[in-house]
C-alpha cells in the first residue's frame, strides 16, 4: 500500500470505524529517520488505533525509527516482510526478507527491545521456490523467539522474478489452510489473515479461527465497507456510517489541511471509491478527479461533487418501480 494509505487516507477511513487498526504506508527506515518526519508520520492521535509500518533490514536503523514512531504516538510497530515490489528488492527489505529469517529476527529483537508498544511482523508464506511450510515456520519460529506475538500473513506466496507487484497480488494462489495451521500449532501467537479478503461476510468466516483479518485493496477501493466494520464484526452496537456521512466528517479535515496549505487531490484521490456501485459513483470521480486537480481547488469542489451525487440518488428512487 505504499503511497496509498497515507495520513490523508488514514484520516479519511478513521470517518468509516473507530475500531478497526489502521496502518501506515510502508515507510523506509531512511525516509522516517532522513526524511520530512513531520509530513510522514504527524497525525492526530484521535485517528489511533494506527499502526506504523517499516521497510528496512539494519536492526540498529529499524530501532531507532521504531523508538521514533512510539514517540509520535503510533501503537503498534509493524515490519514489512511481504512487499514484492522491485525498489523493495533493490533496497534488501520487503518479502526478498523471507529468505533471511534470522535477519529479520535480528531486526525484531532490535524493535522490541527498542519499545514499549506491540511489534509485529507482516509476510508472505515464502517467495519464489521456497517451501512455503518451511519458509513460513522458520520466520515465525525466529521472530517468535525474538519476542514478537503478533503475524500479519499474506496468505500467497511471492514471485520475485517473473511477476510484477501487481501480478504479485493475484496469481500466486491462496493457501488459507496454510495459515489456519500455523495457528493451530502456534496457539500462543496472535495470526492475522491477509491476502483476497473482499467482503465482511468473508472476514467473519476467516474470524472463526484468526484472531484477525486485514483488508488492503478491497477496503481502499471501496472505503464503504468500513462503515459496517464496527457493527459487523465488532458487535459495537454503533450505526453503520455511509458514505455521506463519512463525507460530512471528513469536510473538517479538509478544511484545517487546505488551510495548511494541502491540495485539494492530495486527500480527494482517496476518496474516489467513497460510492463505487452507487446512483452517481461516476460523477463522484469525475467532478473530484477533473475539477480537485486544478490548481487553488477547495472545499467547494467536494461540496458540488456531493450533489452531484446526492442528485443520482434522488433520480434513482423516482426511476425504481412503485
Amino acid at each position: 500500500m505504499m503511497d496509498w494509505t497515507d495520513r490523508h487516507c488514514r484520516a479519511l477511513h478513521r470517518t468509516l470505524t473507530r475500531r478497526a487498526r489502521l496502518y501506515t504506508e510502508m515507510l523506509t527506515t531512511g525516509a522516517v529517520l532522513h526524511g520530512d518526519r513531520r509530513r510522514l508520520l504527524a497525525f492526530d492521535a484521535a485517528d489511533n488505533p494506527v499502526a506504523l509500518q517499516l521497510g528496512g533490514a539494519d536492526p540498529a536503523a529499524l530501532a531507532t525509527a521504531a523508538r521514533i514512531g512510539e514517540y509520535f504516538g503510533y501503537q503498534e510497530i509493524n515490519l514489512n516482510v511481504g512487499c514484492p515490489s522491485d525498489r523493495v528488492q533493490s533496497g534488501r527489505f520487503g518479502a526478498c526478507l523471507m529468505r533471511e529469517p534470522d535477519l529479520v529476527a535480528e531486526c525484531m529483537h532490535a524493535i522490541v527491545g527498542a519499545v514499549r508498544v506491540p511489534a509485529s511482523v507482516k509476510c508472505r508464506l515464502g517467495v519464489d521456490d521456497q517451501a512455503p511450510q518451511e519458509s513460513l515456520a522458520r520466520l515465525v519460529g525466529a521472530c517468535a523467539a525474538a519476542g514478537v506475538e503478533v503475524f500479519i500473513v499474506h496468505a500467497r506466496k511471492a514471485w520475485l522474478k517473473g511477476l510484477s507487484p501487481r501480478d504479485n497480488r493475484e496469481i500466486p494462489p491462496l493457501d488459507y489452510g496454510l495459515v489456519r495451521a500455523l495457528k493451530r500449532d502456534r496457539p500462543d501467537l496472535t495470526i492475522v489473515l491477509n491476502g483476497g479478503i473482499v467482503t465482511l461476510e468473508a472476514a467473519r468466516e476467516h474470524l472463526s479461527w484468526a484472531d484477525g483479518v486485514m483488508l488492503g485493496r478491497a477496503a481502499y477501493r471501496e472505503p464503504a465497507l468500513l462503515g459496517a466494520v464496527d457493527e459487523t464484526i465488532f458487535a459495537d452496537g454503533g450505526p453503520r456510517i455511509g458514505p455521506f456521512a463519512a463525507v460530512e466528517r471528513y469536510l473538517p479535515y479538509l478544511a484545517r489541511e487546505l488551510a495548511a496549505g494541502t491540495p485539494l487531490a492530495a486527500m480527494s484521490r482517496h476518496m474516489l471509491g467513497l460510492f463505487h456501485g452507487r446512483p452517481g459513483a461516476r460523477a463522484w470521480r469525475r467532478v473530484l478527479t477533473v475539477e480537485g486537480s486544478r490548481s487553488g481547488a477547495g472545499l467547494e469542489v467536494v461540496v458540488g461533487a456531493l450533489a452531484e451525487v446526492r442528485r443520482a440518488a434522488e433520480a434513482s428512487r423516482v426511476l425504481e418501480p412503485a
